[in-house]
């Protein structure tokens, strides 16, 4: 079996015993353990304790994405008996795989899996960005991204990439992984960009939201694994990349390298849009 239908296959694992209830999806908690390979229920235990004291961290009400119950197990000779549970929201499932053992391989698909359907289902549920327009949207991930490769930077200094030159290394680290081994400047070709025109300020909103998320997961692993080196943290980036590239094919989505390019820059999209207010307060 290869890597890829491995993957695939974990994909449809994660949705395969995912229940809903009154519109509401859930997973149950003793499924989770057996699929993410821990011997018994009690050993994954202390991987909820700490998923829950990270979604308090959060700010999010730990009741609104664990929630106990009991359920009726079967046992021997047609026997029941019943057992503690927990109801588990799709971000409780993200926390809890992030607290898991990412050596397993189960458990390292299963982070890309839920960190991409979560902020997926953010998205999706952010009733505000679906009702903006592409070029809105644009706007709207462009700054996100800015902000977050800012926080990216200071945080991938602490691991010791230093110089302007080290982070362009760094920064095409995660492009090579999310576009297939192409770097800035091949994606630029690529996609037969002018000289000048940048490629973040001609995506379109898809592609900029999965730059957006290679973003801000390498962060988050840099950060928590405390990453030291310059090739380390070269390599968190472009795996990051690769895992969400990964994701995306699995999905059925479009390659980044082959989504179409804005021909409208963010630039001329703000003085457009500020032209846009300024009449608007004229009237």
């Amino acid at each position: 079996m290869t890597k890829n239908s491995v993957k695939i296959e974990h994909h449809h694992t994660f949705e395969s015993f995912r229940q809903e209830e009154n519109g509401c999806e859930f997973w149950n908690a003793r499924k989770l353990a057996k699929v993410l390979e821990y011997s018994e229920y009690r050993h994954f235990l202390p991987v909820v304790e700490k998923a829950k004291k990270a979604c308090k961290n959060s700010g999010q009400d730990i009741l609104d994405h664990f929630e106990d119950i009991l359920e009726m197990i079967q046992i021997g000779k047609g026997g029941q008996r019943q057992v503690t549970d927990i109801k588990l929201s799709r971000y409780a499932c993200y926390l809890i795989v992030q607290n898991g053992d990412p050596s397993k391989r189960i458990i390292a698909n299963g982070q890309t899996y839920f960190a991409i359907q979560t902020r997926r289902q953010e998205l999706s549920d952010n009733v505000t960005f679906q009702q903006l327009k592409e070029e809105e949207k644009r706007l709207f991930l462009r700054n996100e991204l800015r902000e977050h490769n800012k926080l990216l930077g200071e945080t991938a200094q602490q691991a010791g990439v230093e110089t302007t030159i080290d982070f362009a290394i760094f920064q095409n680290h995660g492009y090579k992984g999310l576009y297939g081994g192409l770097d800035a400047k091949g994606i630029h070709q690529h996609k037969g960009l002018k000289k000048g025109q940048k490629i973040l300020d001609h995506m379109r909103s898809t592609e900029l939201a999965a730059n957006l998320f290679r973003a801000t997961q390498t962060e988050e692993k840099l950060r928590k694994e405390q990453t030291k080196g310059k090739a380390k943290a070269n390599q968190t980036h472009y795996n990051v990349g690769k895992k969400v590239r990964q994701t995306i094919e699995e999905l059925g989505g479009t390659m980044p390298e082959n989504l179409p390019i804005a021909e409208k820059g963010i630039e001329q999209l703000k003085k457009e849009t500020n032209k846009r207010s300024i009449t608007s307060e004229k009237s």
